[in-house]
């Protein structure tokens, strides 16, 4: 287990001192995946040929001297809507479970040409939708398997929290990375609106989509964008004692006091850090629960027009009650919540004049024992700190900052301006520094 939580670079180091072979690597990796993927369900898909394919490849290039970079010879997964020719995409749905793309999605073929090697595409809610598709079944958190690894890239996040790959790509509409993130105790970005190429990935409202990085650390995350990029994603070093941070949403009556006291925990340490700490408010945040679903509902519910009406029986019930829900909202809703958008990312780029960045907890709660519907009462207090940066398209990490009363992970989460993704990314990892005692592993056999 101890060479599977090693960071990336240091794994990079290994392979070219001949210390560790990627085939080595490999094949630990699948054999984790062998004993533990029946018990968290993180993968629909393990591709071991392609994966041990790719792992000889590496190892033989590295050994006549090409290097692709970091990721040369890396595990990853892929969450299962990122089109992947010749290997199943099923998007987590009965409808598409026997579809085999015959392209690759961009973000993938940057990934390959990086030398990443594919172990496995990664369980996720019903076309990163409504609920669980009972074909598929939960994916359960690698912290207490009891528990959620939350929606909908719940299956990159426990994937890479338990040692199945070392990094996975995700996708999000309203904090399907940053949710899981938090739930399972690693990092996980959500770059800027366009920053990630989402050909080849399978919508849930182009508008609001989003697909990043998910690892077991900051500075994994940044290699694992910048392979996803296909360009240069330099590291960026935070003086944490020389930045300002604005505390948003820290409160409110559904944030659980665990996560309050972690949260709060974090923020003293920054400051005995020197950071200056200041509570900042946003005008309207509060509406922009009823935004997201606005702008949201209509566009999911196009995407699926045709299949809704001819296979409705084929959805799960929850996730086709969603989709009927959004042929229901007026032009004037989606208009509304439109133009509140622009509103919103006005408040939020104004604050982010007067701070560095902003933080509040990335979810109100840790992970609970199923993932709520998302056009609920509880699914929109679980996206409540997340969604609003999908409204405005802002870069938002998640980290681990602790653990709570029940020992399970606490996200913190870090917002910064446009394009600022590297800068997001060095806040994580000097975050992560000043919280060592949260960065940990789950104690699985």
């Amino acid at each position: 287990m101890e060479l599977l939580t090693l960071s990336i670079a240091e794994v990079g180091r290994r392979f070219r001192s001949g210390e560790l072979s990627p085939v080595e690597l490999t094949e630990l990796t699948l054999q984790r995946i062998e004993a533990l993927n029946p018990r968290l369900n993180a993968f629909i898909t393990v591709t071991p040929s392609k994966a041990l394919e790719g792992a000889q490849r590496a190892e033989q290039e590295l050994r006549s001297g090409l290097d692709r970079g970091p990721l040369h010879g890396i595990p990853i997964a892929l969450k299962d809507l990122i089109e992947t020719a010749g290997i199943r995409t099923t998007c987590g749905s009965k409808i598409l479970r026997d579809h085999i793309p015959q392209q690759t999605a961009l973000l993938a073929r940057h990934l390959e040409a990086a030398g990443a090697v594919l172990v496995g595409k990664t369980n996720l809610l019903e076309f990163a939708y409504g609920i669980v598709h009972p074909e598929y079944g939960q994916t359960n958190n690698p912290w207490n398997p009891l528990r959620t690894s939350g929606g909908s890239s719940g299956g990159s996040a426990a994937a890479v929290a338990a040692g199945l790959c070392f990094a996975a790509v995700g996708t999000e509409t309203g904090g399907s990375i940053r949710i899981p993130a938090s739930y399972c105790g690693v990092a996980g970005l959500k770059p800027t609106y366009g920053r990630v190429s989402l050909e080849g990935v399978f919508p849930l409202s182009w508008s609001l989509d989003h697909a990043g990085p998910l690892a077991r650390s900051s500075e994994d995350a940044r290699l694992l964008l910048e392979g996803m990029l296909g360009e240069p994603l330099p590291a960026v070093e935070v003086e944490l004692g020389q930045l300002r941070f604005g505390v948003i949403q820290r409160q409110g009556p559904e944030v659980e006091p665990e996560v309050l006291e972690v949260f709060d925990a974090a923020c003293r340490r920054l400051e005995a850090a020197g950071a200056a700490v200041q509570e900042v408010r946003i005008a309207d945040l509060e509406l922009a629960d009823t935004a997201l679903l606005n702008v949201l509902l209509p566009e999911a519910s196009l995407v699926h027009q045709r299949w809704i009406a001819e296979r409705p029986e084929d959805y799960a019930p929850f996730t086709r009650i969603q989709i009927e829900l959004g042929f229901t909202l007026s032009a004037m809703a989606h208009l509304r919540a439109q133009q509140f958008r622009r509103h919103l990312t006005r408040q939020f780029l104004q604050a982010l004049h007067r701070v560095d960045v902003l933080i509040s907890p990335s979810v109100a709660w840790v992970a609970p024992q199923e993932d709520p519907v998302v056009a609920g009462q509880a699914g929109s207090a679980e996206g409540r700190r997340s969604a609003p940066h999908n409204l405005t398209g802002l870069p938002a990490l998640s980290i681990n900052a602790g653990f709570g009363a029940q020992g399970l992970p606490v996200g913190l989460q870090v917002i910064g301006r446009p394009q600022a993704e590297a800068f997001v990314l060095g806040v994580g990892t000097a975050l992560e520094r000043l919280l060592p005692e949260a960065q940990k592993t789950p104690p699985l056999a």
